[in-house]
């Protein structure tokens, strides 16, 4: 990266710089041996043409296209969405060229987790309450608030998860909603749930348990509410139950290789790509280093860079499976007439992504540079140390649901626009920025926008994975968790009767 005082060239075979700060028309900028002189007004976080840029040619960033000039660029001029257009289109024939990451000398490290009684780690103490259908949603919602009065200072916390289904659904979205609902069951963060059905529906209790297969009786209990008079009552006394069950659990030492950790962004800037998700893929590789496990969703944001992964994949099975996964995802866009490639966002450009490649450039990079071991399916959970490419779409509440699902004890989440959207796992909001990390300290826990002042990416990664293994071992709070942010929502792709 070369880097001035107000822009910054990211590859050395890039044509465009981003701004670190807004630049003023008419502004002569110093980057490297250049200088360049400011033809337009240009946001923070916003492309400036570097050199003069033909009609039709690429612009190029990260090293790669990023799109094509829909007009003649000159040295100097502001580069979005109003001259530049993305290259992708249609599916593509996908070839393996393995570029393997050589593997580095192996490394150790430990956090204080929950070692449940089928060997399974984690990383919070909690009682979950996993309803089988929307209708008992308040119900759920009311008990998580009494019996967090009635059992305080038991378990990390009690905590409902309401969503709408588990009814009137046919077919694959019925089984999806199951399979979902069932990882959360045996998520390890929960040292104990309780099951809450209505009685009458789809996703009734003796149908939700043949999903579930075996459970312990001790850490799961169940609760269809039109079979018993006082259904309040009768949940307190489960969870009073689980809440002694989960005291039999303290923190005792565990290796890094046994941490899970999804990969996520949303509100992406145009310095995502070079701060956050930068950073992400650092700790990832470390983790991995470690033994341990990473999960990257959001596959159409994999558009335009799938390839990068794909040559990244250990074997070609893996290959194979990643080449379905990508082309499964455009035909579901074909099959509901979308355009495949309707990205990016408005916030996103806003922030100062204009292609769908620019962002599927920067958002990749939380993958790190780690060999792709393994491919889930939406639902399936994790079973493979390393890089694990999971399908689920950009959205931020169904990908973070489908992460968590997988087995992730942490999501580590990257914005440079701001959410304070929060998993039911501890969900880490790293800032691009610091400004926005200054501004909504209520929502941030970690501000990557320092690798832009100073800092360099070794020591910053280096606090970071100790911050993670602090957040793992209960010493530090999420955001999300202080401020009782815990959404799930399960991805549908049918009729509902």
């Amino acid at each position: 990266m070369i880097k001035g005082d107000k822009l910054s060239k990211i590859h050395e075979k890039d044509n465009v710089a981003v701004a670190l700060a807004d630049i003023r028309q008419g502004e002569t900028l110093v980057l490297g041996a250049f200088q360049i002189t400011a033809r337009e007004e240009i946001d923070k976080g916003h492309k400036m043409a570097f050199l003069d840029i033909a009609e039709g040619k690429n612009i190029i960033k990260y090293g790669f296209p990023i799109g094509r000039a829909t007009q003649p660029i000159a040295a100097g001029e502001y580069i979005h969405t109003h001259n530049i257009k993305t290259n992708l289109k249609g599916f593509l024939e996908y070839t393996y060229a393995p570029q393997l990451t050589k593997q580095e000398a192996p490394l150790e490290s430990e956090f204080m987790g929950y070692i449940r009684e089928n060997g399974d780690v984690g990383v919070r103490n909690e009682i979950w309450i996993v309803n089988t259908v929307g209708c008992v949603n308040k119900t759920a919602e009311t008990l998580a608030k009494e019996a967090n009065k009635q059992f305080h200072g038991k378990t990390d916390g009690i905590f409902a998860f309401p969503h709408p289904f588990g009814c009137s659904q046919l077919g694959d979205d019925h089984l999806t909603t199951q399979k979902i609902l069932a990882d959360m069951v045996k998520h390890p963060n929960a040292a104990g749930v309780l099951v809450l059905g209505l009685g009458c529906e789809n996703n009734n209790i003796p149908e939700f348990k043949e999903r579930l297969g075996e459970y312990d009786d001790k850490r799961v209990k169940f609760l269809a509410t039109q079979e018993v008079e006082d259904e309040i009552e009768a949940g307190l006394d489960l969870i009073g139950e689980l809440a002694d069950y989960a005291q039999t659990f303290q923190r005792q030492p565990c290796p890094a290789s046994k941490l899970i950790v999804g990969l996520k962004c949303g509100g992406s800037d145009g310095f995502s790509g070079i701060t956050g998700n930068p950073l992400v893929g650092a700790f990832s590789d470390l983790l991995i280093r470690h033994g341990g496990t990473s999960i990257l969703t959001e596959v159409p944001e994999m558009f335009g860079a799938e390839t990068l992964l794909m040559n990244r994949c250990i074997n070609e099975a893996v290959f194979n499976k990643t080449v379905r996964l990508i082309n499964d995802f455009k035909t579901y866009f074909i099959k509901h007439n979308q355009e495949i490639y309707e990205n990016p966002s408005p916030g996103n450009k806003k922030g100062g992504i204009s292609t769908l490649e620019e962002k599927s450039l920067g958002c990749t990079q939380k993958g790190g540079i780690g060999n792709v071991t393994d491919v889930l399916d939406y639902g399936e959970r994790v079973c493979t140390p390393g890089l694990n490419l999971l399908k689920g779409p950009g959205n931020d509440i169904i990908a973070a649901t489908a992460l968590m699902a997988a087995g992730a004890h942490i999501i580590l989440f990257t914005t440079g626009r701001g959410t304070p959207l929060g998993a039911p796992v501890p969900t880490v909001k790293v800032a691009t920025n610091t400004d926005l990390y200054n501004y909504k300290r209520n929502w941030m826990d970690y501000n990557a926008g320092q690798l832009l002042e100073g800092k360099n990416m070794t020591d910053v990664k280096k606090d970071f994975f100790d911050f993670i293994l602090k957040v793992a071992s209960g010493e530090i709070k999420t955001r999300n968790e202080e401020n009782g942010y815990r959404e799930i929502s399960i991805f549908k792709d049918g009729v509902i009767l």
